[in-house]
């Protein structure tokens, strides 16, 4: 199929831009590396008026790391991979990025289309749900800061309101002690995940003190599972308490069945993945 006619924008400043969804923001769709985007104009599941084009915004592909990591929101998921250092600092992203579609996808795709996409089962949200990331969103005259757990809201639904953009996004470094993993289920590497899970936890002493435990595919939204989480905290860093983890993980899941899985099969798997991902997180942590 093709998509429905639309107007072009192609603005060349963030001002600009801005402006453009001011007057036009119910009528239009941003167009980043269009990796989502474009597969949802073809099949004429989006439909807009009018198509922003920033990918000659200046100053949206910049990323920064000094305490936390800034990405603009042209910084493509290929940059991310690539980048040993940043690997080094923030695993938990670096690993998870690999499971996002295929080298031709990543090349294209940005980080925060991904995330401002917030397809439930897509990785990148995950991880900036157990990473406690925060988007600063801008409108003409204003911005303002969201959490990642206030800025997914529903299936493909965010905060975002319809003259905003999504410039920014950060992510805190790992603290010292801390492990990362990154799992997930799917029918094919390079397919959304059935499961997927994305946990760190701190180990000092053989003991857990703090973790973050994150699943996807398992709810309209990335799900914190919080419950697991308190459970482990000052627990013995063994298998029995993350075998116990992810139950409690899986117990908090409300996953829908459909043609890739059952709800039952849905958390059976969050547990043994959470489980699993938690003994190698642990022992990252001791690296």
């Amino acid at each position: 199929m093709k998509p429905a006619p639309f107007q072009y924008a192609e603005p060349t400043t963030v001002e600009e831009a801005l402006q453009i969804l001011h007057e036009r923001g119910d009528e239009a769709k941003v167009l980043a590396g269009g990796q989502s985007l474009i597969p949802l104009l073809n099949m004429r599941l989006a439909m807009p008026e009018l198509l922003v084009d920033i990918n000659r915004v200046e100053g949206l592909d910049a990323w920064k790391d000094s305490e936390e990591l800034s990405l603009g929101a042209l910084v493509r998921q290929r940059e991310i991979e690539e980048n040993q250092d940043l690997a080094t600092r923030y695993p938990l992203l670096a690993e998870a990025i690999r499971y996002v579609g295929h080298p031709q996808i990543r090349n294209r795709g940005t980080v925060l289309g991904s995330l401002a996409h917030a397809d439930p089962a897509a990785e990148l949200p995950l991880v900036f749900t157990a990473l406690e990331g925060r988007f600063e969103l801008q409108s003409l005259g204003s911005s303002r800061t969201v959490s990642a757990e206030d800025f997914f809201l529903h299936i493909m639904t965010t905060a975002l309101e319809p003259d905003e953009l999504l410039v920014r996004a950060r992510i805190p470094r790992r603290e010292a002690s801390t492990g990362s993993c990154f799992s997930e289920v799917a029918r094919r590497h390079g397919d959304f995940a059935v499961v997927a899970v994305a946990v760190t936890v701190r180990v000092e002493e053989g003991v857990c003190r703090a973790a973050a435990i994150a699943l996807g595919g398992v709810g309209p939204t990335p799900l914190r599972a919080a419950e697991a989480e308190e459970w482990l905290r000052d627990q013995d860093a063994d298998a029995r308490a993350f075998d116990q983890a992810g139950k409690t993980a899986a117990r908090e899941c409300a996953p829908a069945s459909d043609i890739h899985g059952s709800a039952e099969y849905r958390r059976e798997a969050a547990s043994a993945l959470v489980s699993r991902a938690l003994r190698v997180a642990a022992g990252r942590a001791l690296e």
